[in-house]
């Protein structure tokens, strides 16, 4: 592989707890830099993008954002779980709305299937943590995972080769497991219904999957033998990561840099930029800690402001305000190099809103910069904040200089104690609403530097 390789390939991920606004980053990128391929990387039909192009709203669980630029193929990366019943809803609606995917859509053979007993073990598991619920969105991931850790031949590739083999598989692998015969007790199901059950789900979704499925590894490197561009897609985001993340509270993937590495079979040697994409407020799903969540009334407030409610289940988010000594946590891990922050115009509803520059703990003071951050005591730090005139509105900028004074002072205090630039900003919901920021070089504009 020569050195050229290395502006082959760019990546964009989340840097809180999801829900960034990744989507339509990606979307944006793909319309605007005509990226050749998209692919997606980690996670399961629990991600949800959505994407808002000539007024109507998309919402993707599976397929790739870039699907809605026509001259982007997508590919479903072999670090995904795939609910195949989930994706064919999928890619029944895009054709519903005049989206071709012919020879557009591919999904790795290298893949892992979410069969319908993972979704019962799933919702079970979350009824029997009674008090300590992780909060997950109940749709099989974590078992399909388990599963393939366990290493049953539960794959893509299983399933399209030789689907009465796979359903004798997932049989086997459904009545000798105590927790699946649980669920389906539960359930009231008997051993002649499941199999039956795992028997014509074998043969619909293997006849339904088999056009799209390729070894997507040599295909990525195909493309940039070729010259081509791909845009890296992940799913959740930084604090989520299986590894890196607020453990146990997490997802049970790598939604870091290392999940685009080992979820599509690319090189480190071939990246480029990565982008993190972050939302002038923070929010969460579910269970875990969350350093700077505001539970009164203004957590409610930017709830309604930034209409804060899953895409996969609906579920109101926490919200609460950005915290910067996380998100250059997310820098460091991923190696971003480039920042995309959305919702500027929703704390502009606001009279002021909060930064949060550093923590309290132990009566030691954790900065952005002093390297003291431990994943494992985040729920334990007490956040510092440095405050922002809101009353502002986004609506005629452009540019850098047409840009609201308050928002010049947020944008460079986030670049200063993160030492990332912020290139993307999202001015609202649709497509079109995002501007790239050229600064002047010399900043001027830094009053948290009095209190930080």
């Amino acid at each position: 592989m020569n050195s050229i390789d290395k502006q082959k390939v760019d990546v964009v991920l989340g840097t809180f707890f999801g829900d960034e606004g990744k989507g339509k980053v990606i979307d944006y990128l793909t319309s605007k830099n005509g990226y050749t391929v998209n692919v997606r990387a980690n996670g399961g039909n629990n991600a949800g993008h959505t994407i808002e192009v000539n007024g109507k709203k998309h919402v993707f669980h599976l397929i790739p954002s870039g699907i809605l630029n026509e001259d982007t193929t997508v590919i479903i990366g072999n670090g995904v779980v795939i609910d195949p019943e989930v994706l064919k809803r999928e890619i029944d609606t895009l054709k519903e709305n005049g989206i071709s995917i012919d020879n557009r859509l591919f999904i790795s053979d290298s893949a892992s299937i979410i069969l319908p007993y993972h979704i019962l073990k799933d919702r079970a598991q979350e009824v029997d943590r009674a008090n300590e619920k992780i909060g997950t969105t109940g749709k099989g991931i974590g078992p399909a995972y388990a599963d393939r850790a366990n290493r049953y031949p539960l794959k893509v590739s299983d399933l399209v080769n030789n689907y009465k083999v796979f359903a004798i598989n997932a049989i086997q692998v459904a009545i000798n497991d105590l927790n699946y015969k649980k669920c389906f007790e539960e359930n009231n199901l008997n051993e002649v219904e499941v199999s039956n059950l795992l028997c014509s789900f074998s043969k619909e979704y293997s006849e339904f999957l088999k056009p799209y499925v390729i070894d997507t590894r040599s295909k990525l490197y195909q493309e940039i033998k070729k010259g081509n561009t791909i845009l890296c897609e992940g799913a959740q985001a930084t604090m989520l990561d299986v590894d890196h993340g607020t453990y146990p509270y997490v997802t049970s993937s790598n939604a870091t840099i290392g999940g685009i590495l080992t979820g599509t079979g690319l090189s480190h040697k071939n990246i480029n930029d990565v982008y993190g994409i972050l939302k002038a407020y923070a929010s969460r799903v579910g269970e875990g800690p969350f350093v700077t969540e505001e539970k009164g009334e203004i957590g409610e407030v930017i709830r309604k402001l930034g209409h804060e409610y899953g895409a996969t289940t609906n579920r109101p988010r926490r919200c609460g305000w950005l915290d910067l000594v996380a998100l250059k946590y997310a820098c460091q891990i991923n190696g971003i190099n480039k920042l995309a922050i959305n919702h500027l115009d929703t704390i502009g509803k606001l009279d002021n809103f909060k930064l949060c520059i550093a923590y309290n703990y132990l009566d030691q003071k954790i900065t952005p910069q002093n390297e003291q951050f431990n994943i494992r005591n985040y729920g334990n730090y007490e956040p510092i904040y440095e405050c922002f005139e809101g009353d502002f509105s986004l609506e005629k900028a452009k540019d850098w200089n047409s840009l609201p004074k308050s928002v010049k002072e947020y944008i460079n205090c986030i670049e200063d104690l993160t030492e990332t630039p912020i290139t993307l900003i999202g001015t609202g919901p649709k497509r079109e609403n995002i501007i790239e920021i050229e600064k002047p070089k010399v900043k001027i504009l830094k009053p948290y530097e009095t209190s930080y």
